[in-house]
């Protein structure tokens, strides 16, 4: 199983990033892994117990990853795991933790663990698939404050 983490300095609060992180409906204006994310029908909030798509971009092979919330906890920490079976990937799961920081603005650490699949063929998937992962959410997080960046010169 492989692990991993990355953290970026967001210039908001906690409050504040941790609702648009969690908010699916506006989460492609920050997301730049993504091509689609939604929640599953029935859900219209972020919440422990919900469902979640995410479906990356086609250059990254288009994957979609259905997870569920196993903690929210508002706007400290929330975690998901992987309840279908992708290509590649034979467990997933992630968590977000937010920490305020004394000039407002707040941390934000992104970490994951994931188990390439097929088995026969994990030495030589995951080496690849967590150098892409890493270099994946660096970009995103970056993007997400990037996002809050612009937002508040305007």
């Amino acid at each position: 199983m492989r692990r991993d983490r990355v953290s970026e300095i967001i210039p908001a609060s906690c409050e504040t990033v941790f609702d648009l992180v969690h908010d699916y409906a506006r989460r492609l204006e920050w997301d730049t892994l993504l091509r689609a994310a939604y929640l599953d029908e029935g859900f219209s909030a972020a919440a422990k117990g919900v469902t979640s798509v995410c479906v990356g971009r086609r250059s990254l092979g288009g994957l979609a990853l259905q997870t569920r919330y196993v903690s929210f906890e508002r706007p400290r920490f929330a975690a998901v795991e992987m309840i279908n079976t992708p290509p590649f990937f034979g467990r997933w799961a992630a968590s977000i933790r937010h920490a305020a920081l004394d000039d407002g603005t707040s941390r934000i650490t992104y970490t994951w663990s994931f188990e390439a699949k097929p088995r026969v063929l994990r030495w030589a998937f995951e080496p690849v698939m967590a150098r892409v992962f890493r270099w994946e959410t660096r970009k995103r997080l970056r993007a997400l404050r990037d996002h809050f960046a612009a937002n508040r010169r305007n």
